[in-house]
């Protein structure tokens, strides 16, 4: 009973995760890039500050990286992100039935337990636009609340980028 529970809560820690998915143009000589800048038109979907602070958490993984922001980058870096709504499909069923003199009959009512769950798509694309365009992508599906406390979506933001870029440059097999 105890690994039960022990396993339950390594389901609920794992779930709630940040979901990353990666793309890249495997001609890339990724050692070529050593310097990097934003779209100056980025939009990127969420408020100032917190393009802000996405733009700090990245800048901060890539410095650790090797990568230097540069106003002569070698490549360009565009985020985009939007709200994901997944709808709730869990219910709980009530049921009538009777039966007499040889007729039944029924009711049954679903009733919606628990909301939508809410998160963010955040798209950071890696763009050379000299020689083959787009040649890297993570697509992150996280938990983020616009309305929680700065220091909660700056948190949120700095777990992200680590796990974006734990594939970064990726490893050819």
């Amino acid at each position: 009973m105890k690994n039960l529970k022990f396993l339950f809560i390594a389901f609920l820690v794992t779930s709630c995760g940040t979901v990353v998915n990666y793309d890249y143009e495997k001609s890339t000589d990724f050692s070529s890039y050593k310097n990097y800048n934003y779209f100056d038109d980025m939009e990127t979907g969420l408020s100032e500050l917190d393009t802000k602070r996405l733009k700090r958490a990245i800048d901060g993984k890539l410095k650790t990286m090797g990568l230097t922001r540069s106003d002569t980058p070698d490549f360009y870096i565009d985020i985009q992100s939007q709200q994901v709504v997944s709808r709730n499909n869990s219910s709980v069923g009530v049921g009538l039935g009777g039966g007499g003199g040889g007729g039944f009959g029924g009711v049954s009512v679903g009733i919606p337990v628990g909301q939508n769950k809410q998160s963010r798509e955040i798209v950071i694309d890696f763009v050379d636009e000299n020689k083959i365009g787009l040649f890297w992508q993570a697509v992150s599906e996280s938990n983020y609340n616009p309305n929680s406390s700065p220091e909660k979506r700056e948190a949120v933001f700095a777990k992200l980028v680590e796990k974006v870029f734990t594939e970064y440059p990726p490893q050819k097999n």
